[in-house]
C-alpha cells in the first residue's frame, strides 16, 4: 500500500537549461516510511509511503523490527525516484519518530527489535529520574522515553545491554544504516532524559550517576549538518549514487516546525498517530508540570503538551467495530445528539496531563440503546476532549492563534469536534508532508543551498460551535478517569 504524489517531474530549470535539482527525504514514522523528492523552493515533487508493523508481544510493549525500516525506506524511495535522473539528488535528509531506542553491536549490526516511544515496560525504572531537579531535565520521567528504557534493557536483558556498543533513535539507525557513521541530533537527544540543555550535549555525570554507558550515546551534531556520506551498498538499494551526503536530521516533531514554518511565540496543535500541541520558543522555556521542552531543529525551543493516544486508537476502534475509515466517519456522524457513551482513549497510557502509563482505554456508560454508531462517536470525542485536556496544560493566552496541521485532522466534522472539544478556534495550516519539508530543509542546509520556501498560508478558521459539547462534559471526562483508577 503507497500514498504518492507526482507533478512533473522532468521539467528544466530554464530553456535548454539543466533539471532542477532534488533531495531525497526520509521520515521514519511509528508505523510507516514516508519518502519524498524536494526542490530547493520547498515544493514536494513525488512522495510516496510504506507501512510496517508494530509489534506488541506482551501488554504495554511496542517494538518494530528495523529489518522492515529498512525495506520500506527502499520500497517508498524507488518508488518516488522511478524515472528520476538519479544525478538530480544532492544530498539525503532524516526524520524520524522520537524517544525509541535502537541497540547495535559493534559491526553496527541492530540487536534485536527497536523499543518504540509507545512503550510502558520501563514504567518501574522512573524514579531515578524523578530524583533528578525538574529544571536540569526539563522533562517529566515518561516510560517510553531512551533513558528509562535503557535502565529497562539493562536490569532485564543484560547480555544485549552489554553487546551494545550504541543506543541510538531511529532515524539515526537509519543514518547509520545508510552512512556507516553513528551520530545524533539535540532535537531528539533532548527527549531522552539524558540531555544537558544548559551545556547542549549528553548529560555524561547524569548516565554515570544512573549506571548507564556514556559511551552508547552517539555524538551530537547539528540537525542540519552532513552526517555522513551514502555507502555504496545502501545506494544501490536505493537507486542513487554513492557519496551522496546524508544530514544528520531532526526529531519529526522539530522537522515538522521546520516545515510548516512555524515561528517562536506560535502555536500550533499536530494530530497524527499521537496528537501535539505546542508553542516554539527562541529561548529554553522552562520546567512545566506534566510539559515537555525539546529543542527544535535549529537553534529554539518548544513547549509540547504529548497525546499519547489519537489517530492510533482511533485505528483500533475501526478496527474493533469492522469499519472503513469512511464507514467511521459516517457512523460517527449519525449521533446527532448525546447522552453517547464516554471514550477513555488512553490505549497505551497516557502522556499529558497524566503521565500514566498504566491508564487504559474503555467505553463508559453504555446502555441496551447505543449501538456502533454511539461508540464510534464516542472514540473520537474522546480523543477529542483528550487533546482540549492536554492543550488546558500549556495556558496558551486567548488571543493567541491555535494552527491544526497533521495527516489525521483533515476530515471537516473532524476538525469542527475538535474546535469544539478546545473551545478555540482553529486556523487550518495546509503544511502536507511537514516532517518531509522540515527532513528536506535540513538536507539543503546539508549541502550549503538555500532553503527558501513559501510558508503556507492558513486556508480557513474553524470556529467552536456552542452547545455541541455540551457543558459538564469535560467534566465528567475528567471524573471517568479517576473512577477508571480507581481514584488516583
Amino acid at each position: 500500500m503507497s500514498s504518492h504524489t507526482r507533478p512533473e517531474l522532468g521539467g528544466a530549470a530554464g530553456a535548454g537549461g539543466p533539471a532542477a535539482p532534488l533531495v531525497l527525504a526520509l521520515d521514519l514514522g511509528t508505523g510507516s516510511v514516508k519518502a519524498g523528492l524536494v526542490g530547493p523552493d520547498g515544493d514536494l515533487a513525488a512522495q510516496a509511503s510504506r507501512p510496517y508493523p508494530v509489534l506488541a508481544p506482551r501488554p504495554g510493549w511496542s517494538e518494530s523490527d528495523p529489518r522492515e525500516w529498512w525495506g520500506g525506506v527502499v520500497a517508498a524511495s524507488r518508488e518516488v525516484l522511478a524515472g528520476v535522473d538519479p544525478a538530480r539528488v544532492r544530498a539525503v535528509g532524516l526524520s524520524g519518530q522520537m524517544h525509541g531506542v535502537v541497540l547495535v553491536d559493534g559491526q553496527e549490526q541492530a540487536l534485536g527489535y527497536a523499543v518504540l516511544w509507545s512503550d510502558t515496560r520501563s514504567a518501574a525504572n522512573l524514579d531515578p529520574f524523578r530524583a533528578v531537579d525538574p529544571e536540569r531535565r526539563r522533562n517529566p520521567p515518561v516510560a517510553g522515553f531512551a533513558g528509562p528504557t535503557l535502565l529497562w534493557l539493562r536490569g532485564h536483558e543484560p547480555e544485549r545491554y552489554a553487546a551494545a556498543r550504541r543506543a541510538l533513535q531511529p532515524k539515526d539507525w537509519l543514518r547509520l544504516h545508510l552512512t556507516g557513521e553513528a551520530a545524533g541530533d539535540p532535537s531528539d537527544a533532548s527527549g531522552t532524559l539524558l540531555y544537558d540543555f544548559a551545556a547542549g550535549d549528553w548529560d555524561g555525570e547524569l548516565a554515570e550517576t544512573l549506571g548507564l554507558r556514556p559511551s552508547l550515546l552517539p555524538p551530537l551534531r547539528p540537525s542540519g549538518s552532513v552526517g555522513g556520506r551514502l555507502c555504496p551498498g545502501p545506494a544501490a538499494e536505493l537507486g542513487l549514487p554513492a557519496g551522496l551526503s546524508v544530514a544528520v536530521g531532526a526529531a519529526d516533531t522539530a522537522a515538522a516546525l521546520l516545515g510548516s514554518g512555524l515561528r517562536p511565540g506560535e502555536a500550533q496543535l499536530t494530530v497524527g498517530t499521537g496528537a501535539q500541541v505546542l508553542v516554539a520558543s527562541a529561548a529554553l522555556p522552562p520546567a512545566r508540570p506534566a510539559l515537555n521542552v525539546f529543542r527544535d531543529a535549529q537553534t529554539g525551543f518548544y513547549t509540547l503538551a504529548a497525546v499519547q493516544n489519537a489517530g492510533n486508537v482511533l485505528e483500533w476502534v475501526r478496527r474493533t467495530l469492522r469499519l472503513s475509515w469512511p464507514e467511521m466517519y459516517a457512523a460517527a456522524q449519525e449521533v446527532g445528539h448525546l447522552p453517547s457513551p464516554l471514550f477513555l482513549p488512553y490505549l497505551g497510557g497516557d502522556r499529558t496531563p497524566h503521565l500514566d502509563p498504566h491508564a487504559r482505554a474503555g467505553w463508559l456508560r453504555l446502555d441496551a440503546s447505543h449501538d456502533h454508531r454511539h461508540l464510534a462517536h464516542a472514540a473520537f470525542e474522546g480523543v477529542a476532549l483528550s487533546v482540549a485536556q492536554a492543550t488546558a496544560a500549556l495556558e496558551l493566552p486567548a488571543d493567541l492563534p491555535l494552527r491544526l496541521a497533521g495527516g489525521g485532522s483533515v476530515d471537516p466534522w473532524w476538525r469542527q469536534l475538535l474546535a469544539d472539544a478546545l473551545g478555540c478556534p482553529l486556523h487550518i495550516s495546509e503544511a502536507s508532508g511537514a516532517s518531509l519539508l522540515g527532513a528536506a530543509a535540513l538536507a539543503w542546509q546539508a549541502v550549503g543551498e538555500p532553503w527558501e520556501p513559501e510558508r503556507p498560508d492558513i486556508t480557513g478558521v474553524v470556529s467552536p460551535q456552542p452547545g455541541r459539547i455540551p457543558a459538564g462534559r469535560h467534566a465528567e471526562f475528567r471524573a471517568a478517569y479517576g473512577a477508571a483508577r480507581g481514584g488516583k
